[in-house]
């Protein structure tokens, strides 16, 4: 969708620069006539993304309704405080600012394919063709009431999950959505961050946020801020011989002090508790995560051994 010069006018204070996925946010609702309810943008806007080619800005969780973006709730409410959008609870309706966005027939013809679909109708639709996004559902036997095949479809892939008891897995380059998948499908449900500082200028992975968004998918989280490492110390990073160097010194010297902590997590596990460690680096031999992980293979009663998603 094209944007007047890129960007739309914000009175005297200048220029309001919005990206890509909030300019998939607008054109959407223009397409739609200029507002939508809450759940019909939200499956409207999976649909869009699960379809076209060009619908790969956003990442979708399973989620109490199902399909849900957490992202484009925040982009929506950085185009509230842009007033593009209006503040309304139960809605996302453009205000005459954000209806300055030049139409986009792709969109339009996107939203005419969709026949009006709206509602329960609209929502038992992405159930039955996209059962996955179903699995954390709180409405699916209403909205599915009678479908006993599409009921079967969600059962069915709620079984995929792996039981393994301990996995590692690391934030880098993922949508918030995205982690959350991978923790979900390998069947997790205690993430425990190994962060010092569990803060991050990447959306979705500061302390609250992150625990409030596992929490609404069914996952406990726990900061464990006494297995981290502080930040001073991971300076000056720059080949796996320094990774390794700062792992060795942390394993012999910090890492059996936390008896507590170490403990705490392997009576989850023994407890049945499938748990996956986490921290910012993608490659676990780059993260001390892995340092943890080992520990607790050592420590298990049993054949403990880590995964790394």
């Amino acid at each position: 969708m094209r944007m007047r010069s890129s960007e739309l006018e914000e009175g005297k204070s200048g220029c309001v620069k919005v990206t890509a996925r909030q300019r998939l946010l607008l054109g959407l609702l223009n397409a739609l006539g200029g507002s939508a309810r809450n759940i019909d943008f939200q499956k409207i806007l999976f649909l869009y993304c699960q379809e076209t080619d060009s619908g790969n800005l956003y990442d979708f969780v399973p989620y109490k309704r199902g399909a849900f973006s957490f992202t484009s709730y925040a982009d929506r409410r950085k185009l509230i405080s842009h007033g593009l959008i209006e503040d309304c609870e139960h809605q996302w309706r453009l205000t005459d600012a954000g209806e300055a966005a030049e139409s986009d027939l792709f969109l339009k013809d996107f939203v005419e394919s969709l026949d009006g679909l709206q509602g329960d109708d609209l929502v038992a639709d992405t159930y039955r063709r996209f059962p996955y996004y179903a699995i954390r559902s709180e409405i699916a036997e209403k909205i599915l009431n009678g479908d006993d095949a599409a009921l079967n479809r969600i059962e069915r892939e709620k079984l995929k999950t792996s039981p393994h008891p301990l996995q590692t897995i690391g934030y880098e380059g993922r949508s918030l959505e995205s982690y959350l998948n991978l923790l979900i499908q390998a069947g997790v449900n205690v993430l425990c961050d190994v962060r010092r500082n569990p803060i991050s200028r990447k959306y979705g992975f500061s302390k609250s946020t992150l625990g409030n968004a596992c929490a609404g998918v069914g996952i406990w989280y726990e900061h464990m801020p006494e297995l981290g490492i502080p930040s001073e110390q991971r300076q000056e990073l720059n080949s796996q011989e320094d990774y390794d160097a700062l792992f060795t010194e942390y394993e012999r010297d910090y890492l059996p002090k936390q008896t507590e902590a170490l403990a705490k997590i392997q009576e989850w596990i023994e407890n049945g508790a499938r748990v996956a460690l986490t921290c910012y680096e993608h490659l676990p031999h780059q993260c001390h995560r892995h340092c943890v992980a080992e520990k607790l293979e050592a420590m298990s009663h049993s054949q403990l051994e880590a995964r790394h998603l």
